[in-house]
């Protein structure tokens, strides 16, 4: 008989076994101060204006350079362009060697110590995570929530909104205060949980929607204007004034998918982006609008000293039609 260990082949499945796409983009990146789903530099040339992006996008990591068509991919794609490697073999030998995996070769262990020195991004288990919700009928209370906005119970319905009765997370259950709102997101196999009052790190917990995810692309067909909102909620009660518009998960970059992208600008003539009015989402609006050539138009900034920064809320203290007084003014309507 004879004995030995059996040879792995080197292979991406068989590096992705040892090491994860993130050590992979982390370990060659030039600049390490990057971040998931955040627009830096590109590693292919010298620029003034960030415009490539690592994201996380079902469940894997891809990498897209918006200044240049031709160089986006996968971890091993990114690799080969960077290092003009002519074959993917080249590849897998090259981070193999570097992170001392020891599939084609001796192996050192160097790629515990690499990745010893920093954690994974929470972003990463994301797309991973099993969420079940058993629904139930809403409540007077929770349907009052949503009379504030403008919706009724048609609306949620229309919308994918449910109320939770059971919320079980990778398959345990997930503890839920009695007292507390909680709703359920529904995207395609996906939930996103919004808990308005709860506090700003368990509001949207847990959730594995893709960040890709938009609501409203079958209302941007044909217009002259896509108006585009940064949350559901947003979306719900813009569509009530202007039916031209969608929205996207955050106000990240990693939001905007070349698809995504592509597909606004083949609907409509015009885009406008609209984040919140606060430092933090004018500062987006600004990055996001300047890669795109997108417009924006965000909630007057008077609001803001009364703790008012997006049109849900402007809507719910101020009612639909002082934003339809100001969608006039700036000549959307």
């Amino acid at each position: 008989m004879i004995t030995g260990k059996k040879k792995t082949t080197l292979t991406p499945e068989t590096i992705l076994q040892r090491i994860t796409e993130y050590d992979i983009f982390r370990w060659y990146m030039p600049d390490k101060s990057w971040k998931l789903n955040a627009v830096t530099y590109s590693p292919f040339r010298n620029e003034n204006n960030p415009s490539f992006l690592i994201g996380n996008r079902y469940g894997k990591l891809s990498f897209v350079d918006f200044a240049d068509g031709t160089k986006k991919g996968d971890c091993f794609t990114f690799v080969k362009l960077l290092y003009n490697l002519h074959t993917i073999d080249d590849v897998l030998k090259l981070i193999d060697r570097d992170f001392g995996l020891g599939i084609s070769g001796m192996p050192t262990g160097e790629y515990k110590k690499i990745t010893a020195e920093y954690q994974q991004p929470e972003e990463l288990g994301k797309r991973y995570s099993h969420i079940q919700v058993v629904t139930r009928p809403f409540t007077q209370e929770e349907l009052a929530y949503w009379n504030l906005y403008y919706q009724d119970i048609q609306d949620l319905r229309d919308n994918n909104i449910y109320s939770i009765k059971k919320l079980y997370f990778n398959k345990q259950l997930f503890f839920l205060k009695d007292t507390e709102l909680r709703f359920g997101y529904f995207y395609d196999g996906h939930w996103k949980i919004y808990r308005p009052f709860a506090d700003r790190k368990n509001k949207w917990v847990p959730n594995n929607v893709p960040i890709t995810m938009m609501d409203g692309l079958d209302d941007v067909k044909n217009c002259p204007v896509a108006f585009i909102n940064k949350s559901k909620k947003d979306y719900m009660v813009m569509k009530k004034i202007f039916p031209c518009c969608c929205a996207v998960q955050n106000e990240g970059i990693g939001a905007f998918s070349p698809e995504n992208v592509e597909y606004l600008k083949a609907n409509s003539d015009r885009q406008i982006l609209s984040f919140d009015s606060d430092v933090a989402g004018v500062t987006n609006s600004q990055q996001i609008t300047k890669l795109f050539d997108f417009d924006y138009l965000n909630v007057p900034k008077k609001f803001l000293s009364e703790g008012i920064k997006d049109w849900a809320d402007l809507a719910k203290d101020y009612g639909l039609q002082v934003i339809e007084d100001y969608l006039t003014e700036k000549q959307l309507l």
